[in-house]
């Protein structure tokens, strides 16, 4: 065992040892963040390899609308579209202009062919024609009072009409076309009277065709009259011709 200064000296250096350590220690205490304590940290590691990549994200917020861009290109014309609903009626416009004089144009052709006649004789001869020979109108001359017949030049449709004065005795007429009976008047006498007989009928006629008028039957049947006072006539017209024929 050391005694004196030396060993005073020993002694207190073995006391102060333990206490500098635990100093020490505490200072050299490494950081708990780092990988390794700073007395015990080795060389850096390689970067590690990519991670999968994450899940998309949500759709972000709308941006601003952007500027409007240039015109593009006229496209093609497309197909003809249906047929719209009539609009309503414009307002009337203003007259217009009075246009230039045409030329003058030739004239439609007429077809005339008419007759009106009278009795002048009394008591005409019975089944022969009556001629009436009193003219009202024979412009065409298609009636001929010597035969007391219509004579058809223009084909197509005509009337016919008679009114008759009877007076002394009873009156029997008939109406001919190309010498067949078409209609028949029969009036009875009225002694101390004057009586009218008449007849109408249309009749298509061709180019030819004759039409009169007869009394029928025996003399005492033939009491047709005139005079001064009292007509007995017999007419006739064209109603419209045969446009095909003509």
């Amino acid at each position: 065992m050391m005694r004196g200064p030396t060993g005073f000296l020993l002694c207190s250096l073995l006391l102060v040892a333990p206490h500098c350590t635990e100093v020490a220690a505490q200072d050299l205490q490494p950081d708990p963040k780092t990988p390794c304590a700073n007395w015990m940290g080795g060389a850096p590691g390689y970067p590690g390899h990519n991670g999968l990549p994450g899940r998309d994200g949500k759709d972000g917020k709308d941006g601003l609308k952007g500027e409007k861009g240039e015109e593009g290109m006229q496209g093609p014309k497309g197909d003809r579209g249906e047929i719209g609903v009539p609009g309503q009626e414009g307002p009337r416009g203003f007259p217009g202009y009075l246009g230039q004089k045409g030329e003058k144009g030739e004239g439609a052709f007429v077809y005339r062919s008419a007759f009106s006649v009278g009795l002048t004789e009394r008591a005409p001869h019975p089944n022969v024609p009556i001629r009436f020979s009193k003219i009202f109108y024979n412009e065409q001359s298609h009636y001929d009072t010597s035969t007391g017949k219509f004579l058809c030049s223009i084909p197509g449709m005509y009337y016919f009409a008679y009114h008759l004065t009877v007076y002394l005795t009873d009156v029997k007429v008939s109406l001919y076309k190309k010498d067949k009976a078409v209609i028949f008047t029969y009036d009875q006498f009225q002694k101390n009277n004057v009586d009218q007989a008449s007849g109408s009928v249309l009749l298509h006629l061709s180019t030819g065709d004759e039409v009169w008028l007869q009394v029928y039957g025996e003399g005492d049947n033939n009491g047709v009259y005139a005079d001064n006072i009292n007509d007995s006539t017999f007419m006739g017209f064209l109603l419209y011709p045969d446009l095909d024929v003509h």
